[in-house]
């Protein structure tokens, strides 16, 4: 059995990085659910809560939106860490110092001016006002992500091997899994341990998202799985050997939480958003399940098909925060003004979606044209 294994790790693995350079499957896997980003958050918009549960509104919101989009973004995150430019602690304090920034320059183009709009056309202070402070302040993805960054940077300044970065993920997953729904008795409070822990309070009105000692095990896997990934020298053989595997199992797990609505398929948005440990442990398996089965058909698809999903991957950021200033502007402000509600028939947010997704890719590549003149006219 040792020579077998010993013959596997020479045959698949270099000891020096020599999977350096854009993964293509890395590329795919954030493309794909990046891309249908706007038709999930569409469907939350503009979708019924009965709605939701079923159907197309519910593949889009709880299956794709739901352990296949985050979980792939955050694994893919910490996995491209190792293919950073400058891979250094400093360089990953500043990245993720950056993505929380961003975080809260998108809240004011997604929530302050939108709502600030609707309340100036429509008076209605319930629906624009009082919550806005709470969508300003919560704890999102980008912040979440940034907050991320700065936790593995302080594992590699600390220079935690990897099998302790993986306790101590497993750790705080644990105890997010306890602490999750506490109600700090305070709205502020609320706002600022949201961050942290899955926090409520009475009005269900804190946006606790992504909490951090939830959802860190989830970049750490992918931290993890990149520092393996970069030194691997047979893909094909690498993933073959457990991505199909892994799979299967991930995708049993789901079929079984969605039939009796367990999990992260339990009822209220936060039996996704406030992860419970067991969650966090087969949202990594769906993750490398899907980049192993990704980079199998990469090879299948055209030149032209694998330059998108890189073009889309290398843009994610903005992509993602363009498509969500489209999003609440049409469904909060111009459909609520006109027709009193959001909720509209399926086939119209269907059409809204995919118009949204056209600007998105549209405006994204306005501004990489201005931005590329403006680099030009520098130079």
């Amino acid at each position: 059995m040792s020579n077998v294994i010993e013959k596997y790790r020479s045959d698949v693995f270099s000891t020096e990085k020599c999977n350096t350079g854009r993964q293509i499957e890395l590329d795919i896997g954030k493309a794909i659910p990046i891309f249908c980003l706007a038709f999930v958050h569409c469907v939350i918009e503009c979708c019924t809560d009965a709605q939701l549960l079923h159907g197309i509104p519910f593949l889009f919101d709880s299956i794709i939106g739901g352990p296949i989009s985050g979980p792939m973004f955050l694994f893919c995150m910490g996995a491209t860490v190792h293919y950073s430019r400058s891979f250094s602690p400093r360089e990953m304090a500043l990245r993720g110092l950056k993505l929380w920034r961003a975080g809260f320059i998108l809240n004011i183009f997604r929530f302050l001016i939108p709502f600030l709009i609707g309340w100036a056309l429509t008076g209605d202070v319930e629906k624009y006002i009082e919550p806005l402070p709470f969508y300003m302040f919560g704890n999102d993805v980008l912040q979440f992500a940034g907050l991320a960054m700065l936790v593995i940077a302080l594992f590699m300044r600390l220079k935690f091997p990897r099998k302790v970065m993986f306790a101590i993920a497993l750790a705080f997953s644990v105890a997010g899994t306890f602490l999750r729904g506490t109600d700090m008795g305070n709205d502020v409070l609320n706002i600022m341990f949201g961050w942290v822990i899955g926090t409520v309070n009475e009005a269900d009105l804190i946006i606790s998202d992504f909490p951090l000692l939830n959802w860190l095990f989830i970049p750490v896997c992918g931290y993890i799985f990149g520092s393996v990934l970069i030194h691997v020298k047979n893909k094909n053989r690498f993933y073959t050997s457990f991505a199909p595997a892994m799979l299967v199992i991930a995708v049993a797990v789901m079929v079984i939480e969605c039939h009796y609505r367990v999990g992260c398929f339990g009822d209220g948005q936060n039996a996704y958003y406030h992860l419970y440990t067991y969650d966090a442990l087969w949202f990594p398996l769906l993750t490398i399940g899907l980049l192993g089965m990704w980079y199998g058909v990469s090879s299948f698809l055209p030149e032209t098909i694998l330059k998108f999903f890189t073009y889309t991957s290398r843009h994610i950021t903005k992509f993602y925060c363009i498509h969500w200033v489209y999003v609440r502007l049409i469904t909060n402000v111009l459909l609520f003004v006109l027709l009193g509600t959001q909720v509209i028939p399926l086939w119209a947010v269907m059409l809204l979606s995919l118009c949204i997704v056209l600007m998105t890719y549209l405006s994204l590549s306005v501004y990489n044209g201005f931005k590329a003149r403006r680099v030009r006219g520098t130079a």
